[in-house]
C-alpha cells in the first residue's frame, strides 16, 4: 500500500477578511474553512497530515491540538512552494504526497481519492471556466499533455484565454517533490517560490503529469473575503438541501435551511423554514419539524413533531411525542414515547418516561420522571442550593399541581397529588394528596395605591 502524506497550507493573514481570527479559522456550514480540510484529509486515513501555519498560527494549534495533525511554520510566507517547503523536513522518500489549502474549505473525499490514485506521477487537478480570472492557466502542447502552469500575472495574452485552470491542489511522489522544490526560483513578478513551477520540472525530466476534476466547481471554490464565504455557503446549503430532496425529505424552503454538520433523515420527514441543525442529527421516520427551531446532536424518533422556536440540544427525542411550541430542551434529556412538552418548558438533564407532560411555563432540571405524571404550569425542581445539584424524582402517575416548587432532593412517591401552589421540601407518601400553602389572609379596608399626579 503506498504511503500517503498530506500537506495543508494555511499560513496566510487573509487581511481582506478585516479580521483578527486567522482567515482558515473562518467557519463555514458550522465548521472552520480548515477543519472542513482537515476532516477530508482523515477520511483518506493518512500516514501524515502537516498544517503549514504562518499568521495566528498558535489559533491554528490550538484548535487542532486534539486531532492527528502536525505543524509546520511558515515565516516569513514566500509562497507556496515555499510553503511546502516548510513541511519536507518531517516527510519520509517513500510514497506520495498530496497538497490541499486551507482555505479551499469543501474539497470531497472522492475528488482526493482520484487525485492520489496515481503513485508514479504528478497529478494536478484542474477545472475549466467560462471566466478564469484570476487563476493560473494549464498550458497544453499540440498534443494535449500539460507542459506548464502560468500564473496570471505572469502570463502573456494568449495564455490569459485559456480556460482550463490550476485550482492548486495536487499529488506527487514525496522524493520528487522534494527535488523539484529544491530547485525552485522566486524569479517573477512577486518574487515568490510558485509550486506550480514543478510542472515544468516534471516535463523536463519526462514525469507523466495527469489531470483530474472534481466532480462539482463549488469544491475548490476559495476563500478570501466574507462576501465569498457567504456565497460559498449559500452554494453548500443548496446542496445539502438538493441531498435531502432526492431522499425524499420534505423542505417547503430549500433556501432556508442550515445545515451546521450532518443531517440524516428517515421517510416523510417534514421540515418547515428557518430551521438550523448542528452537529449530528438524526430524524425519524415522519419526524415534523415547524418553522424557526433549533436542533444540535440531537435525535428525534418517529412520528415526533417540533413545534415552532423550539430548541432541542444533545437530547433524546422518543417516538409521537410533541414538544414546543417555544421549548427548551437542554443536555442530558431523555424523553421516552409520547411525551409532551409544550409552551416554555425548560428540560434539563432529565429523564421523563412515556405519556407523561409538561404542558405549561415550567423547569424540570435534574429530574427523573415516571410514567403518565402530568406537570401543572409554573412547576420548577429547585434543584441548586447555590453550590450544589440535587435530583429529583417523580414516580408513575403522579399528578402535579400548577406554581408547584419541589425542592431537590426529594421524591415524589407514585400516585401522589400535589395540590397547586405548594412548596414540597419532604418525600410525599404514595397515593396521597401533599399540600403546603400558607394561611389566607383577607385585609378588610385595604386600599390599592393611586398613581400621583403631577403639580404644576
Amino acid at each position: 500500500m503506498v504511503t500517503l502524506n498530506i500537506v495543508i497550507l494555511a499560513a496566510g493573514k487573509g487581511t481582506r477578511m478585516y479580521s483578527d481570527k486567522p482567515k482558515v479559522l473562518h467557519q463555514i456550514a458550522g465548521k472552520s474553512l480548515l477543519r472542513h480540510v482537515v476532516d477530508a484529509a482523515i477520511s483518506l486515513d493518512p500516514y501524515k497530515i502537516i498544517v503549514v501555519h504562518g499568521h495566528g498560527g498558535e489559533q491554528v494549534q490550538q484548535e487542532f491540538a486534539s486531532m492527528p495533525v502536525q505543524f509546520a511554520k511558515q515565516e516569513p510566507q514566500l509562497g507556496t512552494g515555499h510553503a511546502v517547503q516548510q513541511a519536507m523536513p518531517m516527510l519520509d522518500d517513500d510514497g506520495i504526497t498530496l497538497v490541499l489549502y486551507g482555505d479551499v474549505p469543501l474539497i470531497q473525499v472522492r475528488t482526493l481519492e482520484k487525485l492520489s490514485a496515481e503513485s508514479n506521477s504528478l497529478t494536478i487537478l484542474t477545472q475549466i471556466l467560462e471566466d478564469p480570472k484570476g487563476y493560473g492557466r494549464i498550458v497544453r502542447d499540440s498534443q494535449g499533455s500539460v507542459t506548464s502552469i502560468v500564473e496570471e500575472k505572469d502570463a502573456s495574452d494568449e495564455q490569459r484565454k485559456l480556460t482550463e485552470v490550476n485550482t492548486g491542489i495536487l499529488a506527487a511522489p514525496t522524493n520528487l517533490l522534494r527535488e523539484w522544490l529544491s530547485r525552485l526560483s522566486n524569479v517573477n513578478i512577486q518574487g515568490e517560490y510558485y509550486l506550480t513551477d514543478i510542472v515544468a520540472m516534471a516535463v523536463e525530466q519526462g514525469i507523466a503529469i495527469h489531470t483530474s476534476q472534481p466532480n462539482s466547481a463549488w469544491e475548490v471554490i476559495g476563500i478570501n473575503n466574507k462576501m465569498q464565504l457567504s456565497q460559498l455557503e449559500r452554494m453548500w446549503q443548496a446542496e445539502q438541501a438538493k441531498r435531502l430532496l432526492t431522499q425524499g425529505v420534505t423542505i417547503i424552503d430549500p433556501s432556508r435551511i442550515e445545515i451546521r454538520g450532518e443531517l440524516t433523515c428517515e421517510s416523510d420527514v417534514e421540515i418547515d423554514i428557518g430551521c438550523i441543525f448542528e452537529g449530528r442529527v438524526h430524524l425519524g421516520k415522519g419526524v415534523k419539524v415547524n418553522a424557526y427551531c433549533v436542533v444540535k446532536d440531537s435525535s428525534v424518533a418517529a412520528g415526533s413533531c417540533i413545534e415552532t422556536y423550539s430548541h432541542i440540544v444533545q437530547a433524546e427525542i422518543g417516538e409521537c411525542c410533541k414538544i414546543g411550541p417555544y421549548a427548551r430542551i437542554r443536555p442530558g434529556s431523555k424523553l421516552a414515547n409520547e411525551v409532551h412538552i409544550g409552551n416554555f418548558v425548560e428540560i434539563k438533564n432529565s429523564q421523563i418516561a412515556s405519556k407523561s407532560k409538561a404542558n405549561h411555563l415550567s423547569y424540570i432540571g435534574d429530574a427523573s420522571i415516571g410514567g403518565r405524571v402530568n406537570i401543572g404550569a409554573g412547576t420548577i425542581t429547585c434543584n441548586y442550593d447555590g453550590a450544589n445539584k440535587f435530583r429529583t424524582v417523580i414516580e408513575d402517575d403522579v399528578f402535579i399541581g400548577s406554581d408547584t416548587q419541589l425542592v431537590a432532593p426529594v421524591t415524589i412517591s407514585s400516585g401522589s397529588t400535589i395540590g397547586a401552589g405548594s412548596t414540597i421540601v419532604r418525600d410525599t407518601p404514595a397515593g396521597e394528596l401533599s399540600l403546603s400553602r400558607s394561611k389566607q389572609v383577607n385585609v378588610s379596608g385595604w386600599q390599592r395605591p393611586v398613581k400621583k399626579t403631577s403639580e404644576n
